[in-house]
């Protein structure tokens, strides 16, 4: 068997086993339950405060709000606890307590019989309500449920926004082919249509990704797993790592 042809079988091979042992790989940390994926504490100052931390999930928001209603239009920054989030600020009608969200109409408001539904330091606070979602498309990693499935086929219809609305002229579409640097790693595919439907522009440029070309340093793979890049996201809320083939499509032929 000559080289070229090994060298083809191996790369064959590696494409087929790689979802299976990527985790192992990468020394990925492991999985939490699929109801615990995008749980989070924000603890800036609470327990500073003699306050328990207050829980988040993004899978019981997601259902109902985009990305961008929170991450733009309220400007929660995709970087956990380093908003500069009050109570004093949620009660006058800002972050949390924005109109249409937790004010006392559309969801609960912040005041005292309520404190302990977000104040309660337990990730897991909402899991009991994860079941809701089992009509959802199903997944293989994260909370096990395809979200943007579960969005084409119209199972959920969350806002895009509370009172300002997206630039109806952003349609950017442009798929890019990001080459791997490693042989036998197939490219990733990078689509803007699903993440411009979820997202502003100035959610990932230029402080994520650089818009201007040829000037994002230091992409890569070890980079998305520490959080950067890509990873911002697809590390704890949307679909995870682990899922290689989403990104690597030709991994999974």
């Amino acid at each position: 068997m000559n080289t070229l042809l090994k060298r083809f079988l191996w790369i064959g091979l590696a494409l087929l086993v790689w979802p299976a042992w990527a985790d192992q790989f990468w020394d990925l940390p492991p999985a939490p339950p699929p109801a615990d994926f995008g749980n989070l504490l924000i603890n800036r100052q609470s327990e500073n405060k003699s306050v328990k931390p207050a829980t988040f999930s993004h899978w019981l928001h997601r259902r109902k709000f985009t990305c961008r209603v929170c991450h733009f239009e309220l400007e929660f920054s995709m970087k956990q606890n380093t908003t500069e989030i009050t109570e004093k600020g949620n009660q006058s009608g800002q972050f949390c307590g924005s109109s249409g969200c937790h004010d006392g109409k559309a969801a609960f408001g912040h005041v005292a019989p309520n404190c302990e539904k977000c104040h309660n330091g337990d990730r897991s606070y909402s899991n009991a309500r994860f079941a809701e979602l089992s009509r959802l498309p199903h997944a293989p990693f994260g909370n096990k449920i395809d979200w943007g499935k579960s969005l084409s086929k119209g199972l959920i219809t969350p806002h895009k926004y509370l009172s300002i609305k997206p630039d109806a002229q952003v349609t950017f579409q442009e798929t890019l082919l990001l080459e791997s640097d490693w042989i036998g790693t197939p490219p990733a595919v990078f689509s803007h249509t699903p993440h411009v439907w979820q997202l502003d522009c100035s959610n990932c440029h230029p402080d994520i990704f650089n818009v201007k070309k040829k000037t994002t340093k230091h992409f890569s793979m070890v980079a998305n797993l520490r959080g950067q890049y890509c990873g911002v996201c697809h590390t704890n809320v949307a679909f995870p790592m682990a899922d290689c083939a989403r990104c690597h499509p030709a991994m999974s032929n």
